[in-house]
This record gives C-alpha cells, structure tokens and sequence, in this order.
C-alpha cells in the first residue's frame, strides 16, 4: 500500500523495475528569472536505502560519491554571519568540487539550506565545465513542502512548473529551493511511526558508507559520510543523537550559533552533564525561547549520550581558526572517528587514501604516521600506488620512510599497471597507442582493435630503445631460455616477477610523464646518479621538454662537481665505467646522446678530454716539438717528449680491492684501434730484452696519441690538397695525354678517403640496421660535408674522363676544391681561440640569410622597376637578368654606371653598342622616377638594411658570446673522441690500418670490429665500491643544496610566514585557554555557592534532624526532606537527595 502512495498518476507498474517500484519521478522546471530544471522522486518512508541509491547513479547518472557531507542546521530564517557564509561558499562547495563529493540538504529554500543551494548556483555560474560540477541532493518531507499539489499531480514524462517565490515561507510550509538539482521527497507516514524523512535520511546515510568507490588511484574505498552541523535548533539533537548510534561522525562549526555553540561548550569543556548546566546553556544560545522543564531534561539526556560518543565528534570554530580549508578540517574529523576504535592499519587505509586523493600529506604526517600504529610493507602497497598514479611525491617518501619496501612492492606488473594508468591527453600516451598499433598490425592484418589500448613493457621498451639507443638494450625484455615461445608471439616477461632495478624503473617513468619532483626523488634514492640525470636529460630532448631538460642537466653536473672535488681520478673513471643499470653504456656516451654541452663544458670532463688527447705525454708539449717527432721518429727516443713512467702491471685482484687502488691511467689511456696493447708490450718481447720492450712502448706511446693522430691527418690533409691544386692547376690534361701519375695519386688518396668515411658510417658498435646507421652518419654536418665532397669528387673524375664534357669536369673538381677545403675549418675548431670564433661565424650565418630575405625584396623590386623604365624594349633573356639581379647588387657596393641612367650623361652616338634605335639605349621617359627610384634603393640597402644586418650581427656576437666557450668545449669533446677512434695512420697510408682490422676481423672471428672507445668494464668489488662512492658523493650533493635552499631568501620568508603562523595559532589557543579558565572560575564560584548553602541549611536543620531521627529513624528524614523543600528550596532538596544515593554515587558527584 505504501509503495502505491508514491506511484504517479500516468506511471506505469513495471514488475521488473527493479529502481523503485512504484516510485514517483519526474523534473520540475522551476519559475522566474533563470529557468532552472530539476529532478525529483517521491518515496515513501519506508522505502529501501538501496533503491535510492541505485536511482541516484543508474537512473540520473550522478556520478558515485568520493564524500556525502550530510548538512544539518536551522530549519528557521537566521542571520548568518559573513565567516560562516564563506565557509559554505569557498569552503563546503570548494571542497565538493575538488573531491567529488554529494551535499545533502532539507531541500527547503530556508535556513542554512538556502545559504548553499545560493554557493552551488554562484558555483554553477562560474564553472566552465561539467565535470566539476557539485552536486546538491535534497531530501524533504512532502508534508513541508510549499504547493504540494502540483508535486501530487505530477505526471511522469511532463515536467511540472513549480513557482518561486521571494519569501517560500507560508507558515510551517516552505517552497523548493530552486539552486539545487535533485529532490528525494518522503511521503509522510503514520504518526505512530514517527518521523520517516529523518528516519530515511539516516537510512541513506548509513548505506552510503557501507558501499566502495574507486578514488584518486587504482584501488577503491567507503565511501565516507559527514554531517556537518551549522547553528541548528533543540529539535536537532535528536538527529545528532540517532546518527552518533550508527557511528557517523560529525563536524561542528563553533560560532555558527544554535545547538552547534551548544555542543562545541560542552564538548571542549569537561564538567557533569546536568539540566541545570544544560538549561544554562540553552538560555545564553536561545534568549527569546522559553523552554519547559522536561524539554531540557530530555534534551539533557540527548547531549549525554552525544558527548558520550566524543571521538565521533570534531569541534572546529573557523573564526578563530581560519587558516585551515573546510577539506583539511574533514579529513581530520574523519581520521579522528577511526583512531578512537582502532589501532589495526588496516583500518586506517581509506583514511590514508583520502588524505592522498586530497593531497594533504601534512594530516598524514600528524594523524596517521604519528608513531601510534605499526605499518608493514604490504600495508601500504595499495597507497603507493595511488600516491604514483595521481603524482604525489611527498606521499611515496612519506610511505618509503615509514616501512614500504620498494623492491618487494614493484614487480613488472605494477609496473605495467602504471604505464596503463597514463592521461589520453599525454605525449606519452600518444608514443605508446602508435607503437601498439604497429606491432598489432605486424602480428595481424586486420586494423587495430577497438577501445582503450592495454599497453604492455614491451611498447614501453620500444619507446625508451627510441630515445636512448643502447642504453636501454634488453630493458623489460624477458631472456629467452630453453622454452619455446608461442607461435607469432613475442617473449613475454614474467608480470609477478619483482623489478631488478626497482629505482631506475620508476626515474623512467616518472621522466617519461615529466613529472619532476616525483623523479628527482627517485633519482635521489637510486643508483648511478650522473648516468641517470643524463638519460633523462636524452628522454626530455626527445620529447621537447627543454625546460625539464635543463633541471636533471644541472643534477648531473652538480653531481660529477661534487665528486671531481673530492678525487679526479675517481671522477674520471666514473666518465668510462659501464653502468650496469643502463645496458653497460657510460656516462660520456648519454651525454653524448644527449647532447649535454653544460656538462661537456665542465673542468673535470674538459680536464679528462685533456687527459685522453696526449696519453702517455705531457700535455704541455710544444706542438713544433710534435712535428718534430712526426717528421723524424728517432727523436721518440731522446728527451724531446717527456713520457709518463711506466707503472707496473697490475692484474691481480688484491690489487683492486680497494678503491684507493683505482689505477686510472690504465683505464683511460686506451690503445689506438689497429695497435697493440702497450702494456702486452714486457710480456710479448720480454726475451728480447728490456731495450726492444722500451722501444716499442715509446713508438706505441707516440702513434697511439689522438693528438699525434690528429697531427698527422692535419699534415697529410694539408698535403692532399696541396695535390689537388697541383693537379688542377697544372697538370690536368685531357684524356689523350691524362691523366698523368699525381692525378692518379689523388685518386687513390680520395679512395682512402671514402674507406675511412664507410669505417665510420657502417662498421659502428651499434647493433642496428644498415639504414640506422647511415642515418646516424648523416646527423653530423660535417659528415654531410664529405658526402658532397666524394659525390662531387665522383662527378667531377666521370666527366673528366669524357672528351665532350672534359671542361665540365674540371668545373666540378674546381668547386669541389672548395668544399673540401672548407672541410679544414673543422679542423681548426680544436683550437682554443679559433673554435670560439668559428661558432660565432655559424651562427652569424643564419643571419645572413634572413638578411638576404629582406635584400631580395627589394633588389627584385627595384631591378624590374628599372628595367621596365629604361630598356621597355629589350627582351633579350640574359640581359633581362643581368639588370634586373646583377645590376641592383653591385650598385649596393658603389657600382653606379650613370651613363645608362641618368638622362643628361646618356650619348648613345659615342657608343657603338648604344645605337639610338637599338634595345640596349636606356629609354629617357620618366628618368627623373628611375633617379628616385635610385635615391630609394640605396637608401634602404645601404642605410637602413646594412645597419639592420651590422646590429643583427652584434646581438648574435653578444649572444652566442658568452656561450661560445660551450659550445667550443662540446665541440672539441667530439672532436678527441673522433680522433681517439681513428686508426693511426693518416689518408693515403690509412689503408694500411684498414688491411689490419680486416685481417683481424676474419682470422679473429670476431663479430664486429672492435673499436678503442671511452667504456671500461670495472671488477665487481671496485665497481660496487664505485657505485657506493657515487651514492655517498650524491649524498653530500643533495645535502648541499637542502642546506642551500634552507638558507635562500625565499625559504627564509615560508620559514617566518609559518612561525607567524604558529604564533598565531599559539595566541588563539591561549584565548581559548582563557574562556576555559573563566568557565573554571564560574564553576567555582557556582560550586562555592552552592556548598555554602548547603552548610548553612545543614547547620539551621542538625538539631531537628537529630530528634527527627530518634523519633521515626528513617522515614523522619524524608519527611526532613519535604522541609527542606519547602523551607529552602530546591538547592537542600538536591542535598537530601544526595544523602539518599549510595556511596559510590555520592563520591562521583562530590569529585565532579
């Protein structure tokens, strides 16, 4: 029968309606200005909680609650305080927004309801998007609502029109409030059940905290429940009462009036809970009410069982209070309702996902992790992985110093599960769906799937195999051991095995999203800091995050500082050791990756580049002392060059167990390609004596030097083109006679040339296609230099050989010759004064070229204005040419020829070529407009664009000045490196050294050719020993800069603006001391009265009270009582009172 009352009119009664069965919805269109619409359903009271809710989210698509704040207040018009209206417009509707939270009110457009539907329609209005907007449910009793009659005949699929009124009170009806969006209407039931919207409110309520969400991480929790009191009458307390039973907590706003000042006096302040303190209370919130006896005793026994439930009960006055926003302060009433009945972590996990969901890592840090429960490892996983997924750094090093073990909590699974979890919107996102759809659509023909992408470590790999090349060789690749894999399926890793690298995984990750502070926190706790700082710097170009870029560049070179100050030698070998976390690759190779010219720059890297360019020789050997040895080898062996001593073989391994013993020479001073090792020098010539022995280790020594290799392919490339100008000037004869003997010494020189170029381009220790490779060689500009140099070259010899083009060829070689001398400006970069210089030229370079732009207009405009002036009638091509570009750039230079321009100097007659009636006579029409036009032109050319070109050229100077010195530095690293990989012989004897490394390579079987780079495998105990040093220098880095940010300007402010407001704090708290001490006071003096009247009227009454007593023995002294009443009233009857309780009662009520 009751689900019948709530049926609409025009509904009909579906059986399998499993929403609500007879349940009455509709949308009511709200009247005046700003029609708003709305949706309600009419229930009975009786109706399930389960209904509503699944109506709720099924029905009308509200999205599931991440908080319900239940609003209990004044039902009654009241004038709010301006506090208290900001914390309901910035504070409640704020907090709604960014947690996701329901608000449910009355419904009524009265009292403190009003107030917030108000915040959500100024909320609403500003709002720009519908994800954020809040949601205000109101639950109301049909027996209160204003113009219940339209509500009555509501039919289901027609909206009603509801009218707004000004006032929307009349009486005790009051209208809909027009600012919310959903109406929950209870039908009112029998006067013996009591009162069914309460009663299904708390229904509601209760169901709502026992259902789960999934909030702020990839794990779900209950959905947590608040009521917040604001003012709120007598008739409250019953509501506060019935919900404390269900264990729903409660925020109460100090200040706001009503029974919330009620409750916070009684709460804050302990003292026995009787009517009298009760009805004082009363009358100093409600002075114009006037309330019965048994009104307060009952209200009386209300606030006890309230108070009782104290831990459920959190007191906060925002007017004294106010530097805390409404969300922190619900967090820590809900993190307060659990620490009263648990100490188990367990229970404490929806807590701590909210406060992660929230970002209030400092509650965390109070409330949670304060030392009163044990959190184990496995505790905490699902927290970490929201506190990753939702980017809050300060919540993973809270977790991590509180117990969670990264190393057990990060498995290849996780780790995929975080890679899913990335924002569509993501550059990231983008790089991984395009490599799932290419290896899709390698495994299948058909087109890639629908729906979301499920990335796998496997496009992760292929992405980081992108951006880092060989550093990330094998990374999230599963080993391929004795098991077949399945048909057309890659090897898949195994997703429960725990991650061998647990920090190095999540710094990618954390790069890859661009999430800073999450990755310098990782950076920080893993290991080989400088690599690291140095890969993400490679990942961050890649993806133009240059901003982010120049963060972890500046860690890298802030570490390698730290650790070239506390030993060079150290520093040195940790430059070309392989880092085992990042696929043996050294940290020189990811600079070099990442093209990092601030840490190329640097003294230490420069100082060991200095080491490796004179290797066993003094660096401050005069270069003619060089070309001296170069020239006549014999004086290798006199004191012309000093050498290095030779140090003793070191092969043992008690010789490298302990880092002092880090020999650095012997790693770093490796053996040219094609050469032998010096150090198997004593041992392979050993029976020869010790004269063979030091004769060969000086000669390797001298040729093994990249300075003596690029010494001598500087005097050799001087000597080629010293041959290519002979024979180009001099002995190029045609093909009958040529080409003579030097010419064909130039070719071969050439064909050395391009063996070196292919050594260079293809036999590479990179494991990649041909075509990679070729596309590696072609990055460098000046490798592109020589590709047209040899092509032109080709060319150039082709048509030299072919009579009818033989001059065509010689033009080609002729320009070749001046390709491949501008090749010896990169030669030349290694020097200290012109390398600088040669930067500034490139990038002056670039402005030319938009100068030339600017000039081009002009040029063309006015050389065919001219032209169509003064020879109209001259339409010979070449000409036309010549004096429409030709002409108008060597008059920019003073180049003016008069006698065709201006009329008064043109005589045709005297020149035999300017016939009066021939084409090239300038036309005299209009010249005094082609001497205008003359004016103009050399005006803006010469004036205005030259001195544009002159103050571009300045800016560029003063700009690429001061880094020029950089880019110097990172040039001549290149430069070293080239030459420290290049055989030692120069073009053409080079052949020699490319005859070696292929016999080598064929007798050897090796795989692929070995080249001398800048990488040293360490011993396992001097590399943990190496790793440990790098991670205590990464220490005392980071150390420094805490100490450095402690000590800046600004951390000094946020220091002195958080003292203040501690000090704040303090004083409020002082004032609050303070009214404690007066109520102290006035119980006192209340107390003091009382046991003054007490002994008065026990002195005035002892001797009637002792014949009283011999008289009737007992019963006398109730009779004594009823005297005492009457004689001195109601303070002496509570004295007897007391006489008759037991002992037990009487001494708790003296104590309190």
């Amino acid at each position: 029968m009751q689900e019948a009352e709530g049926a609409c009119p025009g509904s009909p009664r579906d059986a399998g309606d499993r929403r609500g069965l007879g349940l009455c919805r509709g949308e009511i269109e709200f009247g005046g200005c700003g029609k708003k619409r709305g949706r309600f359903v009419k229930v009975p009271s009786s109706v399930a909680p389960s209904v509503l809710f699944d109506l709720l989210l099924a029905e009308w698509h509200l999205p599931a609650p991440n908080l319900v704040v239940s609003l209990v207040g004044m039902e009654q018009p009241f004038a709010m305080k301006s506090w208290l209206r900001d914390v309901l417009r910035k504070g409640l509707v704020k907090a709604a927004q960014s947690t996701g939270a329901w608000i449910l009110t009355s419904a009524l457009r009265l009292g403190v309801a009003r107030h917030v539907g108000q915040a959500v329609r100024d909320h609403s209005l500003a709002s720009t998007s519908n994800k954020a907007r809040v949601v205000a449910i109101g639950i109301a009793s049909l027996g209160r609502v204003l113009h219940r009659q339209l509500l009555d005949d509501a039919q289901e699929h027609s909206p009603i029109r509801y009218p707004t009124d000004n006032s929307g009170v009349q009486g005790p009806l009051c209208s809909l409030d027009n600012n919310h969006s959903h109406f929950i209407l209870v039908e009112p039931g029998p006067p013996s059940q009591g009162d069914g919207h309460t009663e299904l409110w708390l229904s509601l309520e209760q169901h709502i905290s026992e259902q789960r969400t999934g909030y702020g991480g990839t794990s779900s929790i209950e959905i947590p429940v608040l009521c917040l009191l604001v003012n709120g009458d007598p008739s409250t307390l019953e509501r506060i009462s019935r919900a404390v039973e269900h264990d729903a907590p409660w925020l109460i706003l100090a200040g706001s009036g009503g029974i919330a000042d009620v409750l916070a006096a009684l709460v804050s302040q302990p003292r026995l809970l009787v009517p009298q303190v009760a009805e004082k209370q009363f009358k100093e919130k409600f002075p114009s009410e006037q309330f019965s006896w048994e009104d307060i005793v009952r209200w009386t026994e209300l606030l006890q069982n309230i108070t009782s439930h104290s831990h459920l009960l959190t007191v906060h006055d925002f007017e004294q209070e106010g530097s805390e926003e409404l969300d922190t302060v619900i967090l820590k009433a809900l993190v307060k309702a659990c620490k009263s009945h648990s100490q188990d972590a367990q229970d404490y996990l929806d807590e701590l996902k909210l406060a992660v969901a929230w970002d209030h890592v400092d509650i965390a840090k109070s409330e949670i992790f304060n030392g009163d429960v044990e959190w184990k490892s496995s505790d905490l996983e699902e927290v970490m992985m929201d506190a990753l997924v939702s980017n809050k750094p300060e919540f993973v090093r809270l977790f991590v110093d509180h117990g969670a073990n990264v190393a057990d909590f990060l498995t290849y699974g996780r780790l995929q599960q975080l890679y899913q979890a990335l924002p569509p919107k993501s550059p990231l996102f983008d790089l991984l769906q395009r490599k799932h759809e290419e290896g899709w659509l390698a495994l299948q023909a058909r087109g890639p799937p629908v729906g979301p992408p499920a990335f796998s470590l496997q496009e992760v790999s292929r992405v980081l195999k992108d951006f880092l090349h060989d550093a990330c060789r094998g990374l999230y690749q599963a080993e391929r051991g004795p098991a077949r894999r399945p048909t057309g399926q890659k090897w898949l890793l195994d997703l429960s095995q725990k991650s061998e690298n647990p920090w190095r995984d999540l710094f990618l990750w954390a790069v890859l999203q661009n999430h800073h502070e999450m990755a310098t926190y990782f950076w920080a706790m893993g290991q080989e800091g400088v690599a690291a700082a140095l890969a993400a710097c490679k990942i961050l170009r890649e993806m133009s995050h240059l901003e982010t870029e120049a963060k972890y560049e500046q860690l890298a070179l802030g570490l390698f500082s730290e650790c070239y100050s506390h030993s060079e030698e150290h520093a040195f070998a940790l430059l070309v050791r392989r880092n085992h976390c990042w696929s043996r690759t050294t940290c020189l190779h990811l600079a070099t990756e990442a093209d990092t010219k601030t840490f190329f720059a640097h003294d230490g890297v420069q100082a060991f580049l200095t080491k490796i360019w004179w290797g066993d020789m003094a660096s401050d050997t005069p270069i003619l002392r060089l070309l001296g040895a170069f020239l006549c080898p014999a004086l290798l062996y006199t004191n012309l060059i000093t050498f290095s001593e030779e140090d003793p073989l070191r092969t043992g391994p008690e010789d490298l167990q302990e880092l002092d013993s880090l020999d650095t020479k012997s790693l770093l001073c490796s053996p040219s390609s094609g050469m032998e090792d010096p150090a198997e020098a004593p041992r392979t010539h050993g029976d020869r004596g010790p004269r063979v022995a030091f004769l060969l280790t000086r000669w390797q020594k001298f040729w093994g030097a990249p300075v003596t290799v690029f010494l001598g392919n500087v005097v050799m490339y001087f000597a080629f083109l010293f041959l290519f100008t002979y024979v180009l000037l001099v002995d190029f004869r045609p093909p009958p006679q040529g080409p003579s003997g030097p010419e064909v010494t130039l070719y071969f020189w050439v064909f050395t040339l391009v063996l070196e170029e292919i050594r260079q381009g293809f036999f590479t220790d990179e494991d990649t296609h041909l075509v990679k490779k070729f596309t590696l060689y072609m990055e460098d500009n000046w490798n592109k230099c020589d590709m047209v140099a040899i092509f032109l070259f080709i060319v150039g010899v082709t048509c030299r050989m072919l009579p009818p083009v033989f001059e065509a060829g010689r033009t080609v070689l002729a320009m070749d010759f001046m390709v491949f001398t501008l090749r010896l400006i990169h030669i030349f970069a290694i020097h200290k004064q012109l390398g600088p210089k040669i930067i500034v030229v490139e990038r002056m370079m670039k402005d030319v070229f938009f100068f030339l732009f600017f000039l081009s207009v002009w040029l063309v405009a006015y050389g065919v204005a001219t032209q169509a002036l003064l020879h109209p009638h001259d339409s010979r091509l070449e000409w036309v040419f010549r004096r429409v570009l030709y002409r108008p750039y060597l008059q920019i230079f003073g180049q003016i020829p008069l006698d065709e321009i201006d009329g008064a100097r043109v005589n045709c007659s005297v020149h035999p070529r300017l016939q009066e009636d021939s084409p090239s006579c300038p036309n005299l029409y209009a010249n005094w407009l082609v001497i205008l036009l003359l004016v103009t032109f050399l005006l803006v050319t010469n004036v205005l664009l030259m001195n544009l070109l002159i103050a571009m050229f300045s800016y560029t100077f003063q700009v690429v000045q001061g880094n020029a010195d950089v880019f110097w530095k990172a040039q001549r690293f290149h430069l070293i490196v080239e030459y420290h990989e290049r055989p030692a012989l120069a073009p053409p004897f080079i052949l020699l050294s490319h005859v070696s490394l292929l016999l080598k390579r064929v007798f050897r079987k090796e795989a692929r050719p070995k080249r001398a780079r800048l990488e040293r495998d360490l011993p396992e105990p001097l590399d943990q020993k190496m790793v440990t040093w790098e991670a205590v220098q990464k220490e005392n880095y980071l150390s420094k800069l805490e100490k450095r940010k402690r000590d800046s300007e600004e951390e000094v402010l946020r220091k002195t603006a958080h003292r203040v407001d501690f000090v704040a704090k303090q004083l409020a708290g002082l004032r609050e001391h303070e009214r404690r001490i007066r109520g102290l006071e006035s119980q006192v003096n209340y107390c003091t009265v009382l046991l003054s009247s007490m002994v008065d009227t026990l002195a005035q009454g002892s001797a009637y009270r002792r014949k009283c007593v011999s008289r009737e023995g007992h019963g006398a002294l109730l009779s004594w009582e009823g005297t005492a009443q009457a004689s001195d009233g109601p303070w002496l009857a509570t004295v007897c009172k007391v006489e008759q309780m037991p002992s037990d009662q009487t001494h708790w009520l003296s104590q309190a």
